[in-house]
C-alpha cells in the first residue's frame, strides 16, 4: 500500500473553486479523462450529494497489461457532498477497472483557507493498494508517480475553468450593460420623437386655430360693412 497526500491553496474564493470543481472536465491539461455522468444527485439535510461515474484512460504500459489485463477505457465511481453551510467539498473516488488488482482510493476536499477565507485550501490524499499479481510494489509506486504528475495537472485545469467562468461572468456583465445602455438610448429616442411630434402638433394646432381666427374676422368684418344702411 502506498499512501499520498498533499496540500494547495488557490488564490480564489470556495465559491469559485467549487463551480470549476464540477466543470473541471473536459480540460486541455488532463486529456486522459474523457467524461464524467452524473447517475445520481440530490440534496439531504441542505447538503447537495452527487455519485458520478468517471471515463478516462490510464494509459498503462503493456507489461502491466499483460498482468491485470487490457482495457482501452477505465471506470472509477466518483461521491461527493458539498455543504454550503460549512463550506466544504468533499469528492471521494475509486476505480472499477482492474478492481480485482488494483485500488485507487482518492479524497480530495476544498475549504475556505483558515488564514485567508479569501482564499480556498485543497487537501488530496490518495492510497494505492495492488494485490494478487507479481511485482505489485513496483505498480504501487508506478501509479503514485502518476496520480502525483496528474495532481499538477489537475491544479492547472483548475485554474484554466476559472479563467473561463470569470471570463463568462464578465461577457455577462458586459452584455448586461450593453442592454442597458441601448434601452436608455432608445428610451431618450423615443422620448425626443414623442416630444418633437408634439410640438409639430401644437404648432399646426396653434397655425390651424389662428387661420381660422382670420378668417372668421375677415368675414365679420365684411359682413358688418355690406350691413351699413346706404342713405
Amino acid at each position: 500500500m502506498k499512501i499520498w497526500t498533499s496540500e494547495h491553496t488557490f488564490n480564489h474564493p470556495w465559491e469559485m473553486v467549487c463551480q470549476a470543481a464540477w466543470r473541471k472536465y473536459p480540460n486541455p491539461m488532463n486529456p486522459a479523462v474523457i467524461g464524467t455522468d452524473v447517475i445520481e444527485r440530490k440534496v439531504e439535510g441542505g447538503v447537495l450529494l452527487t455519485h458520478r461515474l468517471v471515463s478516462s484512460k490510464w494509459g498503462l504500459p503493456r507489461w502491466v497489461q499483460s498482468i491485470v489485463g487490457p482495457s482501452n477505457i477505465c471506470y472509477a465511481i466518483e461521491k461527493s457532498e458539498v455543504n454550503p453551510s460549512s463550506k466544504q467539498m468533499i469528492l471521494k473516488t475509486r476505480n472499477l477497472t482492474f478492481g480485482s488488482f488494483i485500488a485507487v482510493d482518492e479524497t480530495l476536499s476544498y475549504q475556505p483557507h483558515p488564514e485567508d477565507v479569501s482564499k480556498t485550501l485543497l487537501k488530496q490524499e490518495a492510497v494505492v493498494t495492488v494485490q494478487s499479481v507479481p511485482l505489485h510494489n513496483y505498480m504501487e509506486d508506478l501509479l503514485t508517480s502518476t496520480i502525483m504528475t496528474n495532481a499538477g495537472k489537475g491544479r492547472q485545469a483548475m485554474e484554466w475553468v476559472i479563467g473561463k467562468i470569470e471570463k463568462e461572468m464578465s461577457d455577462i456583465k458586459n452584455s448586461a450593460v450593453k442592454s442597458t445602455d441601448e434601452l436608455l438610448n432608445q428610451t431618450k429616442k423615443s422620448f425626443g420623437d414623442i416630444t418633437t411630434t408634439a410640438r409639430k402638433s401644437m404648432d399646426e394646432l396653434s397655425s390651424a386655430a389662428k387661420k381660422s381666427f382670420d378668417e372668421f374676422h375677415n368675414v365679420a368684418g365684411s359682413t358688418t360693412f355690406q350691413g351699413i344702411p346706404k342713405f
